[in-house]
């Protein structure tokens, strides 16, 4: 997966990933992941969870953070996080903390828990850190816990930014279980608390109209699950971020061109099987419309994609269940994220952002 920054791309690793299938084999090669996977110049970034899956709650504890793949549940001691992290040499890694404070039902005293737990967390591996050499060049990320509680977020924020990290991940917004409005309170608060010197990252925010309100607020880097969760769902993405547009009068269609709005009110597709999930910045491809279709899956898109293949065409695939309907998706969905975060760094330099946020907006439900 790749992380995208208002500045520079990332390669991101999940590393729960690695832990059984290349630890070991790291451990012997002893020149960390970069090289061993023939990427050494790329920027390595190393999570602790996958913000695209959901993990089961309630299994963290004083002493270990709980991960899950395909094998199941397995523990992480600060001391064994840190061998993985030895073993694949990050450029960057987010540091052991108990991050599950996601569900809907957290208690100030759970809140608290979290960020206890995460501090001793960040104070233990900082100082076996100082004591590998290995582990020199790397930089760890403090992560920000306390779930929805703004005093021990920004407790969290404080401490965290007293210690001897590179920067900052403001973990557990993901999901729906917080409302928009608080999410946007506390990123507000917490950022304020955090020096401005330090990148701040974010997991699990890709809405586009999420993106750009977070960047408001001091976030700097992003994750890329989103455009995979779309490509899950049979979905393309097909939105407008041209910011020279008159955010007053545009809107795109579902063909990916640009028109006049003349309404307001958007109509929600009942068809659409998935449509809790689905968002106005996508189209759903299994739909029976799309079937005679062949224009592409946005009009003027320069990926693979769009250049060689129709609506129609990629129905079929997906109704046929065909592995090559995701490669596709997922080819245009990387490519039109690409290109909104491209948008977003140009806007910046010209001092428009607000612009875009404005043509974000009128798309979004």
């Amino acid at each position: 997966m790749i992380h995208y920054t208002v500045f520079k791309v990332f390669l991101w690793l999940p590393r729960f990933h690695l832990q059984h299938y290349l630890q070991e084999v790291l451990q012997e090669y002893k020149e960390g992941i970069g090289k061993f996977i023939g990427m050494p110049e790329s920027i390595l970034y190393c999570s602790l969870q996958d913000p695209a899956v959901c993990s089961p709650h309630g299994y963290n504890s004083k002493k270990a953070v709980s991960i899950w793949n395909n094998r199941g549940r397995k523990e992480l001691t600060a001391s064994k996080f840190m061998d993985i992290q030895k073993a694949i040499q990050p450029d960057w890694f987010q540091c052991l903390a108990d991050g599950d404070t996601i569900s809907g039902d957290i208690s100030r005293k759970k809140a608290r828990k979290s960020v206890d737990r995460s501090l001793c967390f960040l104070d233990e591996c900082l100082q076996l850190q100082e004591n590998s050499p290995e582990l020199k060049q790397s930089l760890m990320i403090g992560v920000i816990e306390g779930g929805d509680v703004l005093e021990e977020r920004l407790r969290s924020a404080r401490e965290t930014a007293k210690r001897p990290v590179a920067g900052f991940l403001l973990d557990a917004f993901q999901g729906n279980t917080m409302t928009k409005e608080t999410k946007l309170e506390l990123l507000t608060s917490v950022t304020a608390e955090l020096p401005e010197d330090k990148p701040r990252l974010i997991h699990g925010i890709g809405k586009p109209d999420e993106v750009l309100e977070c960047i408001k607020r001091g976030i700097d880097i992003f994750d890329s699950c989103f455009p995979y969760q779309v490509t899950e769902r049979h979905c393309a993405l097909s939105f407008s971020y041209d910011y020279q547009l008159n955010p007053e009068s545009a809107d795109i269609k579902e063909d990916g061109k640009t028109e006049v709005r003349k309404d307001d009110e958007k109509t929600k597709d009942e068809t659409c099987s998935e449509a809790q999930e689905k968002t106005s910045f996508e189209i759903h491809l299994r739909e029976i419309k799309y079937q005679d279709d062949f224009n592409p899956l946005v009009n003027g898109c320069s990926c693979y994609c769009c250049q060689n293949h129709s609506r129609a065409y990629i129905h079929h695939l997906v109704m046929t269940k065909e592995l090559l309907a995701y490669v596709l998706l997922m080819m245009h969905n990387f490519q039109h994220y690409f290109s909104f975060f491209s948008s977003i760094r140009n806007a910046l330099k010209e001092d428009k952002l607000d612009q875009l946020s404005k043509i974000i907006s009128r798309q979004a439900l």
